[in-house]
């Protein structure tokens, strides 16, 4: 059998740096501590309401793991809306998961 790999969810760091209203903590650092722990990847659920990650985290993690993919994988998950589903095919990352939403 093979051995389980983490992919690390950096949402919650992004929703904390949206509720203090500024730029701490900084996703990148985040997702900087998590490649040189030797995460199998990095994973992001941008939502259109943009509580979590934005689009801009999203390009600037893509980026960031510029060099390190396809060996460690980028996830993005989400509904299958317009402005998402353009999102994906910009930063083309390994792995998309469509997260079906209910209104409400």
């Amino acid at each position: 059998a093979g051995m389980t790999k983490l992919s690390v969810n950096v949402n919650k760091v992004a929703t904390l740096r949206n509720s203090r209203g500024g730029r701490e903590p900084k996703v990148l650092d985040a997702v900087d501590v998590c490649l040189s722990a030797g995460v199998a990847g990095i994973t992001v659920h941008p939502r259109a309401d943009r509580r979590h990650i934005t689009p801009t985290d999203v390009r600037e993690i893509a980026a960031r793991m510029q060099g390190r993919r396809p060996g460690v994988e980028f996830n993005m998950e989400g509904d299958p809306r317009a402005d998402f589903l353009d999102l994906v095919r910009e930063v083309v990352p390994e792995q998309c998961t469509l997260v079906p939403v209910v209104p409400g």
